[in-house]
Protein backbone atom coordinates (compact mmCIF):
# COMPACT_ATOMS: atom_id res chain seq x y z
CA UNK A 1 0.00 0.00 0.00
CA UNK A 2 2.63 2.81 0.89
CA UNK A 3 4.49 3.78 -1.70
CA UNK A 4 2.43 2.30 -4.44
CA UNK A 5 -0.47 3.74 -3.51
CA UNK A 6 0.02 6.26 -0.51
CA UNK A 7 2.78 8.16 0.95
CA UNK A 8 5.26 5.98 3.74
CA UNK A 9 2.94 6.47 6.67
CA UNK A 10 6.24 6.71 9.02
CA UNK A 11 7.93 9.27 6.65
CA UNK A 12 4.91 11.69 7.00
CA UNK A 13 5.59 11.05 11.00
CA UNK A 14 9.20 12.24 11.07
CA UNK A 15 7.89 15.24 9.15
CA UNK A 16 5.80 16.44 11.01
CA UNK A 17 7.82 15.11 14.21
CA UNK A 18 11.23 16.15 13.55
CA UNK A 19 12.10 12.72 14.46
CA UNK A 20 14.66 12.11 11.53
CA UNK A 21 15.31 8.06 12.74
CA UNK A 22 11.84 7.71 11.65
CA UNK A 23 12.51 8.65 8.15
CA UNK A 24 13.91 4.91 7.75
CA UNK A 25 11.62 2.24 5.96
CA UNK A 26 11.91 -1.08 3.91
CA UNK A 27 13.23 0.25 1.38
CA UNK A 28 16.40 1.08 3.40
CA UNK A 29 16.36 -1.71 6.44
CA UNK A 30 15.62 -5.21 4.43
CA UNK A 31 15.20 -6.67 7.98
CA UNK A 32 11.66 -6.16 8.96
CA UNK A 33 11.58 -6.98 12.43
CA UNK A 34 15.15 -5.04 13.20
CA UNK A 35 13.30 -1.87 11.58
CA UNK A 36 9.95 -2.52 13.65
CA UNK A 37 12.18 -2.87 16.80
CA UNK A 38 14.12 0.81 15.90
CA UNK A 39 10.70 2.55 15.33
CA UNK A 40 8.97 1.17 18.95
CA UNK A 41 12.23 2.56 20.74
CA UNK A 42 12.03 5.55 18.70
CA UNK A 43 8.42 6.38 19.78
CA UNK A 44 8.76 5.25 23.64
CA UNK A 45 11.85 7.38 23.70
CA UNK A 46 9.74 10.23 22.21
CA UNK A 47 6.43 9.77 24.12
CA UNK A 48 4.71 9.23 20.83
CA UNK A 49 1.66 6.94 21.23
CA UNK A 50 -1.21 5.77 18.50
CA UNK A 51 -3.21 9.05 18.42
CA UNK A 52 -0.25 10.94 17.29
CA UNK A 53 0.37 8.69 14.51
CA UNK A 54 -3.08 8.22 13.67
CA UNK A 55 -3.47 11.77 13.59
CA UNK A 56 -1.08 12.19 10.87
CA UNK A 57 -2.54 9.57 8.99
CA UNK A 58 -5.65 11.35 9.04
CA UNK A 59 -4.51 14.00 7.32
CA UNK A 60 -2.65 12.07 4.62
CA UNK A 61 -4.23 11.48 0.82
CA UNK A 62 -3.21 8.73 -1.76
CA UNK A 63 -0.53 9.63 -4.09
CA UNK A 64 -1.41 11.36 -7.22
CA UNK A 65 -3.24 8.99 -10.23
CA UNK A 66 -3.69 5.82 -7.44
CA UNK A 67 -7.42 5.89 -7.88
CA UNK A 68 -7.80 5.99 -11.27
CA UNK A 69 -4.73 3.59 -11.33
CA UNK A 70 -7.25 1.55 -9.33
CA UNK A 71 -10.16 2.29 -10.96
CA UNK A 72 -8.21 1.07 -14.34
CA UNK A 73 -7.19 -2.47 -12.43
CA UNK A 74 -10.45 -3.12 -10.81
CA UNK A 75 -12.19 -2.99 -14.16
CA UNK A 76 -9.66 -5.88 -15.61
CA UNK A 77 -8.69 -7.91 -12.65
CA UNK A 78 -9.13 -8.48 -8.90
CA UNK A 79 -7.31 -6.23 -6.42
CA UNK A 80 -6.13 -7.50 -3.06
CA UNK A 81 -3.84 -5.01 -0.82
CA UNK A 82 -0.96 -6.90 0.92
CA UNK A 83 1.09 -4.70 2.99
CA UNK A 84 3.17 -4.96 5.90
CA UNK A 85 1.02 -1.88 7.47
CA UNK A 86 -1.37 -2.26 11.02
CA UNK A 87 -5.54 -2.20 10.65
CA UNK A 88 -4.53 0.25 13.47
CA UNK A 89 -2.94 2.62 10.92
CA UNK A 90 -5.27 1.97 8.10
CA UNK A 91 -8.84 2.48 7.82
CA UNK A 92 -8.65 6.39 6.98
CA UNK A 93 -6.45 5.42 3.83
CA UNK A 94 -8.89 2.39 2.80
CA UNK A 95 -11.70 4.87 2.52
CA UNK A 96 -9.68 7.15 0.62
CA UNK A 97 -9.11 4.72 -1.80
CA UNK A 98 -12.43 3.02 -2.43
CA UNK A 99 -12.07 0.31 0.22
CA UNK A 100 -9.84 -1.99 -0.93
CA UNK A 101 -9.55 -5.55 0.61
CA UNK A 102 -6.72 -5.44 2.49
CA UNK A 103 -4.18 -7.91 3.92
CA UNK A 104 -2.32 -6.27 6.91
CA UNK A 105 -1.02 -6.83 10.52
CA UNK A 106 -2.27 -5.23 13.60
CA UNK A 107 -0.55 -3.45 16.87
CA UNK A 108 -0.58 -4.36 20.59
CA UNK A 109 -1.66 -0.84 22.37
CA UNK A 110 -1.19 -0.47 25.92
CA UNK A 111 -3.18 0.75 28.28
CA UNK A 112 -2.06 4.36 27.92
CA UNK A 113 -2.41 4.65 24.32
CA UNK A 114 1.47 3.75 23.82
CA UNK A 115 2.37 0.70 20.77
CA UNK A 116 3.66 -2.08 23.03
CA UNK A 117 3.86 -4.44 19.97
CA UNK A 118 3.28 -5.44 16.47
CA UNK A 119 1.96 -8.49 15.45
CA UNK A 120 2.35 -10.15 12.22
CA UNK A 121 -0.03 -12.63 11.09
CA UNK A 122 2.96 -14.89 9.67
CA UNK A 123 6.58 -14.39 8.64
CA UNK A 124 6.87 -13.39 5.09
CA UNK A 125 3.39 -13.08 4.81
CA UNK A 126 3.32 -11.53 1.65
CA UNK A 127 5.03 -14.33 0.11
CA UNK A 128 1.96 -16.70 1.98
CA UNK A 129 -0.61 -14.93 0.49
CA UNK A 130 0.69 -15.19 -3.15
CA UNK A 131 1.48 -18.90 -2.60
CA UNK A 132 -2.10 -19.33 -0.89
CA UNK A 133 -3.86 -18.23 -3.52
CA UNK A 134 -1.86 -20.22 -5.78
CA UNK A 135 -2.82 -22.68 -4.06
CA UNK A 136 -6.37 -21.69 -4.93
CA UNK A 137 -5.57 -21.89 -8.36
CA UNK A 138 -5.34 -18.21 -9.53
CA UNK A 139 -2.19 -16.66 -11.05
CA UNK A 140 -1.14 -13.57 -9.03
CA UNK A 141 0.55 -10.73 -10.97
CA UNK A 142 2.33 -8.81 -8.03
CA UNK A 143 3.83 -5.19 -7.69
CA UNK A 144 5.79 -3.53 -4.88
CA UNK A 145 8.76 -1.31 -4.34
CA UNK A 146 10.86 -2.11 -1.08
CA UNK A 147 12.90 -5.10 0.17
CA UNK A 148 9.91 -6.72 1.95
CA UNK A 149 7.97 -7.12 -1.52
CA UNK A 150 10.67 -8.97 -2.86
CA UNK A 151 10.14 -12.52 -1.81
CA UNK A 152 6.60 -12.00 -2.97
CA UNK A 153 7.33 -10.22 -6.52
CA UNK A 154 9.47 -13.40 -6.91
CA UNK A 155 6.91 -16.17 -5.70
CA UNK A 156 4.13 -14.60 -8.31
CA UNK A 157 3.81 -15.33 -11.83
CA UNK A 158 4.92 -12.14 -12.75
CA UNK A 159 6.36 -9.23 -10.30
CA UNK A 160 6.93 -5.52 -10.67
CA UNK A 161 8.46 -2.85 -8.88
CA UNK A 162 6.92 0.71 -8.98
CA UNK A 163 9.00 3.48 -7.60
CA UNK A 164 11.77 1.58 -6.58
CA UNK A 165 14.80 3.07 -4.60
CA UNK A 166 18.02 2.62 -6.25
CA UNK A 167 19.58 0.13 -3.90
CA UNK A 168 16.54 -1.74 -4.72
CA UNK A 169 17.33 -1.50 -8.09
CA UNK A 170 20.69 -2.29 -8.48
CA UNK A 171 19.97 -5.91 -6.39
CA UNK A 172 17.24 -7.05 -8.75
CA UNK A 173 17.72 -6.15 -11.90
CA UNK A 174 15.93 -8.84 -13.16
CA UNK A 175 12.75 -7.66 -11.85
CA UNK A 176 11.14 -4.81 -14.24
CA UNK A 177 10.96 -1.00 -12.47
CA UNK A 178 8.33 1.29 -13.42
CA UNK A 179 8.20 4.81 -12.50
CA UNK A 180 5.04 5.88 -12.79
CA UNK A 181 1.28 4.60 -13.32
CA UNK A 182 0.59 4.98 -16.71
CA UNK A 183 3.84 3.09 -17.49
CA UNK A 184 2.87 0.32 -14.81
CA UNK A 185 -0.23 0.33 -17.17
CA UNK A 186 1.82 -0.44 -19.80
CA UNK A 187 3.82 -3.24 -18.08
CA UNK A 188 0.93 -4.97 -16.76
CA UNK A 189 -1.82 -4.77 -19.76
CA UNK A 190 -0.09 -7.63 -21.96
CA UNK A 191 0.16 -9.60 -18.49
CA UNK A 192 -3.44 -9.06 -18.39
CA UNK A 193 -5.06 -9.67 -21.30
CA UNK A 194 -3.96 -13.27 -21.44
CA UNK A 195 -4.95 -14.23 -18.25
CA UNK A 196 -8.10 -15.53 -16.97
CA UNK A 197 -10.19 -13.84 -14.79
CA UNK A 198 -10.72 -16.48 -12.31
CA UNK A 199 -9.22 -19.55 -10.77
CA UNK A 200 -7.48 -21.39 -13.26
CA UNK A 201 -6.61 -24.90 -13.50
CA UNK A 202 -2.74 -25.82 -12.48
CA UNK A 203 -2.38 -29.78 -13.05
CA UNK A 204 1.02 -30.05 -11.62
Amino acid sequence: MEGVFTPEIWIQVAQKTGIEDLKLTTRDISDYDVLMKRRLATLKQNGLKLKDITAVIAAMEPLEGALDFIDWLRSRTQLIVVSDTYVEFAMPLLKKLGWPTLFCNSLTIGAEGAIADYNLRQPDGKRHVVLNLQNLCYEIVAVGDSYNDISMLKAAEDGVLFRPPDNVRAEYPELPATYAYAELKDVLRPLLNGRPQGPVRRDD
